[in-house]
């Protein structure tokens, strides 16, 4: 697949090489790291889960908020690569930072910062799909940044996982092994991402007669009201992807919160999530073939379904074999439902609002993950049980299932009037 693609394609996708290990820590060691430096006072694991939550919440309500209007103003000429390379930067320099910071207060001020900074990042890598592809290799190239990126975090993972597993066995000090594991993540970061930032040039973009913030707020306003006027079937479609991966990215950001609250071991964990990129990026290629024989909604369905599988089995999961049954079930539809969603909204929009648009469907994706963080820390608050509280995500995927399907009919209605 890689060596088919053009070279700013690959370098396209190379961003989600680069930016994928920051993933991978969010998911596995910064959760891990906060609990070590929650413990020190004395804090137990509901409230450090419930904590933990409500962080991840307060990132997910800043980029809602700042990520319409910001990628509207890069719809301007010229806009988009200087403010995505500002992102870029002070994101890797405080994923940096978060191995250094010693208090757990500061430590979560300088995560919102610096899972902020990342994905409003994503907003604007998301709207260049436009400028680096053709429709109809979309799904293709979508799916490949997916797959590829997952498995090639594995390569500064694994050497950051190293560099934990000697502070953890002793034979380095703990507190330096978390600074070297974060440095190797910050610059994989920084150093994969540098051929998307030599070759990518804006090719669509909006005309500028004002201020650009003025002139992309009316925009804002005027692209909801169209969609609600015109395109139903693109609303139906955010308000679907608003609930179903409200509840993917929850699993993403909290699964080693989640094993952690339940007692089962750090290094096990981290083990099993090293081999489920592998298992994600096995799948996401899968898909991303299937979606040349099938069409895109009918396989995002089958990965919704498998979700909702998977918050049920939740309840059930108390030991390590169990937690690697579901990682194993996340894997197999993690990379394609993010990759089909994105290449087909991106299909449906026009290419010279894409940051615009994408603006507005991060703020149903990774700009407004925060009911499924907020459902886990309530209901982890009150009843006691980290498996309730997961399992209550299933909600979520039945509601992205039932507006998904709406959607599809607003879609078929619109093309028998036409």
């Amino acid at each position: 697949m890689f060596k088919k693609m053009t070279k700013l394609e690959r370098a396209w996708v190379l961003y989600d090489v680069g930016n994928s290990i920051f993933t991978m820590m969010v998911s596995t060691l910064i959760p891990i790291w906060f609990k070590s430096l929650a413990a020190e006072s004395a804090m137990d694991s509901s409230t450090y889960l419930a904590d933990w939550s409500y962080a991840v919440s307060a990132v997910t309500i800043i980029v809602a908020l700042l990520g319409p209007i910001l990628g509207a103003i890069s719809d301007h000429k010229n806009f988009r690569k200087p403010m995505f390379t500002g992102f870029l930067l002070v994101g890797v320099a405080t994923c940096i930072l978060m191995g250094i910071v010693p208090d757990w207060r500061l430590y979560i001020a300088v995560f919102i910062i610096a899972k902020s900074c990342y994905q409003l990042s994503l907003v604007l890598y998301d709207s260049m799909i436009g400028d680096v592809t053709t429709p109809e290799r979309m799904d293709v190239i979508s799916s490949g940044g997916y797959a590829f990126g997952y498995i090639g975090s594995c390569i500064p993972f694994i050497i950051a996982l190293a560099f934990y597993a000697l502070g953890l066995f002793g034979y380095m000090n703990m507190k330096l092994s978390i600074a070297l594991a974060f440095i190797v993540a910050g610059l994989w970061w920084l150093l994969v991402t540098l051929p998307l930032l030599r070759r990518y040039e804006q090719k669509n973009y909006v005309g500028q007669s004002g201020k650009a913030f003025g002139e992309s707020m009316k925009r804002i306003g005027n692209t909801v009201a169209h969609m609600y006027r015109d395109h139903k079937n693109v609303l139906f479609f955010l308000i679907a992807f608003f609930f179903y991966i409200d509840g993917v990215y929850t699993i993403i950001d909290e699964a080693v919160a989640i094993g952690s609250a339940l007692n089962l071991g750090d290094m096990g964990l981290l083990v099993v999530l090293l081999l489920t990129q592998v298992v994600a990026f096995a799948f996401a290629t899968l898909f991303g073939k299937l979606s040349e024989k099938y069409d895109s909604i009918k396989l995002i369905s089958v990965c919704i379904l498998g979700y909702f599988a998977v918050a049920i089995f939740a309840l059930f999961m108390h030991s390590l074999w169990q937690f690697g049954i579901m990682a194993f079930m996340v894997g197999m539809f993690q990379g394609a439902i993010q990759a089909l969603s994105r290449s087909y909204f991106a299909s449906i929009i026009p290419q010279d609002s894409s940051g615009e648009y994408f603006g507005i469907y991060d703020i149903c994706g990774k700009g407004a993950s925060f009911v499924g963080t907020m459902l886990i820390g309530i209901t982890v608050s009150l009843t006691g049980s980290v498996n309730i509280a997961v399992s209550t995500l299933a909600v979520l995927f039945v509601l992205g299932f039932i507006f998904l399907q709406l959607s599809v009919k607003t879609s078929k209605a619109d093309a028998k009037q036409k």
